[in-house]
């Protein structure tokens, strides 16, 4: 697959899923990606925490790809660059706040002299090859989020990344409807846009609703107060910020996350009033009205410090009468982590305050209103929906039809999608997939380390050793040893059955080994079956004297 004199898209992430964003642009033999992110793994990948994923699509051309450009900073655009791009090869190209992100990774990773990273100055330009790229400042809730206007031969794009519309933002400064509608005066091929918030009927309001919302929330608080949100929300943070110094607080900021977005903000030119920030023991020395903490792990993170404060494991203590505010949106799959933290700290009788109660959060994705005026200042002869799960790419793209645009096309994953010439049109189909960060080895998401450690986690395992004469002829009884396996009270008998089940077939038929492995398994397997009703790993282990 070689693009020709032709404008191809190709997700390899990001197209029938919310995050892990990857997508690929081709045109006269040449390639570009957008973005480079993961997602968080979920109970389907047991011992696994990172997502990635599987690019093997390009690193099968990368002397084709010109480089990777970065939308914004968020871990679902960004967060696979560390494991994956000093394979492709290629440089990075980001804004500043992006860029200071994307180089405390590859500090992190000893990559910074493997991985080569441009700095793009905010609403600067740069060409790859056949295209041209231009930043594009729109609101999000990080600094810098931007949308790429991408110049081939066959038309333009306008690659929004994430995005809302904010007309008073706390940071960073996002482009007016004006310049939106210039950009869409001079002709625009494709929309490609942000779907996570298709469903909402309502647009999803501005930053300093959120700050006149958690004001209200401080101010009526009576002892400590802990405010948990996304890290990577910097106009959030900046929001408390302020909300702690007219409450009269003293800030105090629990979780490494946040020391790198602050520090990392402050170096890019924001959060320039912030104010200073007491540490842990000092905040704990302090009257408890006269504290506010801001903490990560708002999402039910084990590791993180909301968890860590609310099962007594941090040296920040909370008790009755203190707060916590949940100023981030639930992300679904995490209600029963954020849940056993939420009883946690409800039997402290700490109040706790989430969107439901207060106007403690707005979303930093566009609902409907916000699409639809996109829709207006752009207009684009194609709508290619991305970012969502395929229900939500599906609605984008009706929403796009009833709004009286041309064309809208639904993709996924590694659907090969010709925009121009002609009318666009799925030609083709690449394998995609995922991969796994376990531990600090890559490994493919459904590969057999996985299967294995799912069937595991399902049915258990039983290791069998068999001792055998010279005349293949058993010495003694087969010991068995469990792992998982429901026997419980009844351990010492089914034991006992399932080694005489496995020493009845040790002179039955062939000594050939993988023979004789194999029917010690089975017998092993039929009586664990008829005890429990599962099917563990059996593992035989023969022993020649």
């Amino acid at each position: 697959m070689t693009p020709k004199d032709e404008l191809l898209f190709l997700a390899l992430g990001g197209s029938g899923e919310i995050g892990m964003n990857v997508n690929l642009y081709g045109c006269q033999g040449k390639w570009v990606m957008v973005d480079l992110g993961l997602t968080f793994a979920d109970p389907a990948y047991p011992g696994v925490e990172l997502v990635l994923p599987d690019l093997s699509f390009i690193e099968d051309r990368k002397e084709d790809l010109l480089g990777i450009v970065l939308t914004h900073g968020h871990e679902d655009h960004i967060g696979a660059i560390p494991y994956l791009a000093a394979d492709l090869g290629v440089p990075l190209y980001a804004t500043p706040f992006t860029a200071g992100l994307i180089r405390l990774k590859l500090e992190e990773e000893g990559l910074t002299k493997e991985v080569k990273l441009h700095v793009i100055e905010n609403e600067g330009s740069f060409n790859l090859g056949p295209f041209g790229f231009r930043y594009v400042p729109l609101a999000h809730s990080i600094p810098e989020g931007n949308a790429v206007l991408i110049d081939t031969p066959h038309g333009r794009i306008f690659h929004t990344g994430d995005w809302k519309l904010d007309e008073a933002p706390l940071l960073g400064q996002p482009s007016t409807p004006e310049e939106l509608t210039a950009i869409g005066d001079e002709g625009v091929l494709a929309l490609v846009c942000d779907s996570t918030n298709v469903f909402n009927s309502e647009a999803s309001g501005s930053e300093s609703d959120v700050r006149d919302g958690l004001m209200q929330t401080v101010k009526g608080a009576k002892g400590r107060v802990l405010v948990t949100t996304f890290a990577s929300n910097a106009a959030r943070v900046q929001t408390l910020g302020e909300v702690a110094v007219a409450t009269g607080r003293k800030l105090c900021v629990a979780g490494r996350s946040l020391d790198r977005i602050i520090s990392t903000a402050k170096a890019a030119g924001y959060l320039k009033d912030f104010p200073p920030m007491v540490d842990w023991d000092d905040a704990m020395a302090l009257p408890r009205s006269d504290v506010m903490i801001v903490a990560t792990g708002g999402q039910g993170e084990a590791r993180a410090a909301l968890s860590r404060i609310a099962f007594d494991s941090h040296p920040i203590k909370l008790a009755e009468g203190d707060m916590v505010v949940f100023s981030s949106k639930q992300i679904p799959g995490n209600e029963i982590a954020i849940g056993r933290i939420q009883n946690a700290l409800a039997a402290k009788n700490i109040v706790m305050v989430t969107d439901r109660q207060a106007e403690v959060h707005v979303s930093g994705h566009p609902g409907r209103p916000e699409l639809e005026a996109m829709y207006r200042w752009i207009r684009p002869e194609i709508l290619l929906p991305v970012h969502g799960e395929r229900r939500h790419m599906a609605e984008q793209a009706r929403l796009g039809i009833a709004s009286g645009l041309r064309h809208a096309v639904v993709q996924s994953n590694g659907d090969v999608l010709r925009l121009a010439p002609g009318a666009p049109t799925i030609i083709g189909q690449e394998d995609t997939g995922r991969l796994v960060l376990d531990g600090d080895v890559i490994l493919p998401a459904d590969g057999s380390t996985m299967n294995e450690r799912r069937k595991l986690g399902l049915h258990g395992q039983i290791s069998v050793a068999v001792a055998l004469d010279r005349k293949g002829k058993l010495i003694g009884e087969p010991a068995l040893r469990t792992q998982g396996v429901p026997v419980e009270e009844d351990k010492a008998t089914f034991l006992a059955e399932a080694a005489e089940e496995a020493a009845a077939v040790v002179p039955k038929g062939s000594q050939e080994e993988d023979a004789l492995r194999e029917r010690v398994r089975l017998a092993v397997r039929r009586v664990a079956t008829r005890w429990t009703g599962k099917k563990p790993i059996v593992d035989v282990l023969l022993i020649r004297a």
